[in-house]
């Protein structure tokens, strides 16, 4: 059997993705549904929605969007594998993919903030109960280490794990990973259109594809969601206002990156490293 019916014969099917983004969404629907029923019951309103109602919902959503990974790659197993990227690799590979990949994002963002004469900053919806110290905890918590774990997973492990082997050619080049990554870049903006301000969600779109690249030139998940950890803790304390000094700030980001490795450690594996996986 040649090199390219095995690497056929290994791809799982696109239509997981496709599957797994709708059922993601379903299940958040359903449990946002459950969320507001709970709420109203106990008194609350589920046009004013409490700060419990609102990061229940937060957390719920991406717990529907990882079981929907989760499932979809147990279904198809035999059809082909998911690679969700859980590899260990040299930590000099991993700053140099962070470092490009977040000057990449940071200056398109000033571009883009320019260009459109933006002057305000992506701050997360008030109803979250910012302003509670109890509340700050379990906000930061999702936001610093859940988040980019479980966005992650879903959009970087699953779905560009998924749809990166697409055996697409431009002017005699394989352009399948890029393809993929511009599709999970778009999906990644839109994901963020309930929590974030529309006119962020470009920015967002990008930071999604540039990210979807180091998974790809790296083969490993790791500085994805390090980087996503990083950019969430740094936006959080500047944007939210929450007078936190630098050593607070230091404090949020090592230990969200903390939690992020006591989580997905045991899931990794160790791996040769190359610059270009395709």
């Amino acid at each position: 059997m040649s090199t390219d019916q095995a690497d056929h014969r290994e791809r799982p099917p696109y239509w997981i993705a496709v599957a797994a983004v709708l059922c993601g969404f379903a299940a958040a629907i359903f449990f946002q549904v459950i969320v507001q029923v709970i709420g109203t019951t106990s008194g609350s309103s589920a046009a004013h929605p409490t700060p419990a109602m609102n990061n229940a919902d937060n957390y719920l959503l991406d717990l529907s969007f990882v079981c929907a990974a989760l499932y979809f790659t147990t279904v198809s197993r035999g059809m082909g594998r998911v690679e969700f990227g859980y590899r260990r690799i040299p930590w000099r590979t991993g700053l140099l993919a962070m470092f490009a990949a977040g000057a990449a994002y940071y200056a398109l963002t000033l571009v883009y903030s320019a260009v459109f004469n933006l002057h305000g900053t992506d701050a997360l919806p008030s109803g979250l109960g910012l302003r509670h110290t109890g509340w700050v905890v379990v906000v930061a918590i999702y936001v610093c280490a859940v988040a980019p774990m479980a966005e992650e997973l879903f959009f970087r492990g699953f779905l560009f794990g998924t749809l990166r082997r697409m055996h697409v050619t431009v002017a005699g080049r394989e352009a399948g990973p890029w393809i993929a990554a511009a599709i999970v870049g778009v999906l990644f903006g839109l994901a963020h259109f309930d929590s974030a301000q529309p006119e962020f969600l470009i920015p967002l779109g990008f930071l999604g594809f540039v990210l979807c690249i180091v998974r790809w030139r790296t083969g490993s998940l790791y500085p994805c969601m390090a980087l996503h950890s990083l950019n969430n803790s740094v936006a959080l304390a500047v944007n939210e206002h929450l007078g936190w000094g630098a050593g607070a700030v230091v404090a949020v980001i090592v230990g969200s990156l903390a939690l992020i490795a006591l989580v997905t450690g045991p899931l990794s594996a160790p791996r040769a490293v190359t610059l270009s996986e395709t």
